[in-house]
């Protein structure tokens, strides 16, 4: 898992998933992530397999947004990088 700070205490967690099949699991898996308390911002990189959220991470733990990943149907994982 990534996590980096900025100066209003927003932290980027980056995950990582292999089981992307088609591009329209990308709005489906960044509306479940920006529906948690605290995330400002999900953006899903289909052809990569990355997963940055943008939150406080006060608000909301990594194995919530590997949770609501799984609830749409999809696996994911905290990543180094």
């Amino acid at each position: 898992m990534t996590t980096a700070r900025s100066a209003n205490d927003t932290v980027t967690t980056v995950l990582r998933s292999d089981d992307f099949t088609c591009p329209s699991c990308v709005a489906k898996i960044e509306r479940a992530l920006e529906r948690l308390p605290g995330v400002e911002r999900a953006t899903v990189h289909f052809t990569a397999g990355r997963i940055e959220v943008e939150h406080d991470a006060g608000q909301t733990t990594t194995e919530e947004f590997v949770d609501a990943i799984r609830r749409v149907g999809y696996v994911a994982r905290p990543s180094a990088f």
